[in-house]
């Protein structure tokens, strides 16, 4: 038996009395029908409403293919529920949170239609922002502004919002969105006022007025679609909240107004390039110079080094600038990083081998090409044992 809907009678009835009809479990849940019901059940891109019946949390609300609604309720009290009077009491500003989000969804899919005609084919309500995924390949930053804006105007016009069903009213009068379900013996049609009518079952607000405000806060591509997110009402009002004292923050951190915070950032961001261009020629200016300090006799066939508060990439960088003095094997490892890396500039060598002999031996993994080979250790002694083993294998080698 189909359960009464009664949150359509008036989306704000938050409070109310019904009949429990069934109780049972499902695993570690127990779950109710009633025979009406304030709560709104998922689906549609919709989440479901939560509150509690006879106060008892309920934390999932679901429809079932024949119309009947489930209640699951968990924590105190669930056990002991049964039969008879339920006390109803719905989260009042989660359904207005919803109610609010999808109106605005369907003035923004039926905006973005009328521009661009992009018709909208998912979407998405979520408790921080909403998506729409738009069936255009690329809407522009001017393109979602334009949106937004003519979204606006219907907002501050305040257009109502009427509830069609058909029937008794006729589906093929109305110039639906979207197309309309084949499985249900009643349609509900939501009009914007001859601005949009859309086939839908989830909770809408009286008039577009009561949405407040809208703002998209990004476009990416998505799947060949575009993909648009979306925050309004309040929602819209504590993200502007959010991006405004991230922005005075900055402001007060790059000295700069707020309208200059990105001239200010783009001039920290180049100051930033330009300190680590600088700072790279550093690092190689210092590595080749202890480069010549670790190559103190040309005619040796290994250098090998173990830099104690170094990182690998120091070290390696070390080696590299070694490499370009001497065809000999250099080892270098950094005890910090309990890493290590052998290489040579000699054409003829092959490193693989010996390489793969000493890490049977003492552990540890990595690889790499005839020349050069890197690897990484689970301790210091994996790396101390890695270091003798390979000047035992690398000396006096031709």
């Amino acid at each position: 038996m189909a359960t009464e809907r009664r949150y359509y009678e008036d989306i704000f009835l938050d409070r109310g009395t019904a009949s429990i009809l069934s109780v049972f479990n499902e695993g570690d849940r127990r779950a109710l029908i009633l025979d009406s019901t304030l709560f709104y059940p998922e689906g549609g891109g919709q989440p479901g409403d939560r509150g509690t019946i006879n106060g008892v949390a309920v934390t999932e609300v679901i429809e079932q293919e024949d119309g009947t609604v489930l209640h699951y309720v968990e924590g105190p009290g669930a056990d002991t529920i049964g039969l008879g009077k339920a006390e109803l009491r719905v989260d009042a500003v989660r359904r207005r949170y919803f109610a609010t989000q999808h109106t605005a969804q369907h003035l923004l899919s039926a905006t973005i239609l009328r521009l661009f005609g992009k018709p909208t084919l998912s979407m998405r309500l979520g408790d921080d922002y909403c998506t729409i995924d738009v069936d255009a390949a690329e809407l522009s930053a001017a393109d979602l502004a334009a949106a937004e804006d003519a979204v606006f105007t219907v907002i501050e016009e305040d257009y109502p919002v009427i509830t069609h069903l058909c029937p008794p009213e006729n589906l093929a009068d109305f110039p639906l969105r979207k197309r309309p379900p084949t499985d249900e013996s009643v349609i509900r049609v939501i009009e914007i006022d001859g601005y949009d009518y859309s086939p839908c079952c989830g909770t809408h607000l009286p008039s577009t007025g009561r949405i407040g405000t809208l703002k998209i806060i990004g476009g990416e591509k998505y799947k060949g679609m575009t993909r648009v997110s979306f925050v309004a009402g309040r929602r819209a009002f504590l993200d502007h909240q959010t991006v405004r004292a991230a922005a005075e923050s900055v402001s007060v951190l790059l000295k700069t107004p707020a309208e200059g915070i990105a001239a200010g950032v783009r001039a920290l961001a180049d100051k930033y390039v330009a300190q680590e261009r600088t700072l790279v020629n550093l690092r190689e200016t210092v590595a080749a110079f202890e480069a010549a300090r670790l190559i103190v006799n040309p005619g040796s066939t290994l250098y090998l080094h173990t830099y104690g508060d170094r990182s690998m990439d120091d070290a390696l960088r070390i080696g590299r600038a070694a490499q370009k003095l001497t065809d000999a094997v250099i080892v270098v490892s950094s005890s910090a990083d309990r890493k290590a890396a052998v290489l040579t500039s000699r054409k003829d060598a092959d490193l693989r081998p010996i390489m793969k002999s000493i890490i049977e031996a003492v552990g540890g993994k990595g690889g790499g090409g005839p020349s050069f080979q890197q690897l990484a250790f689970d301790s210091k002694a994996q790396l101390d044992a890695f270091m003798e083993k390979s000047a035992e294998a690398f000396k006096g080698k031709a």
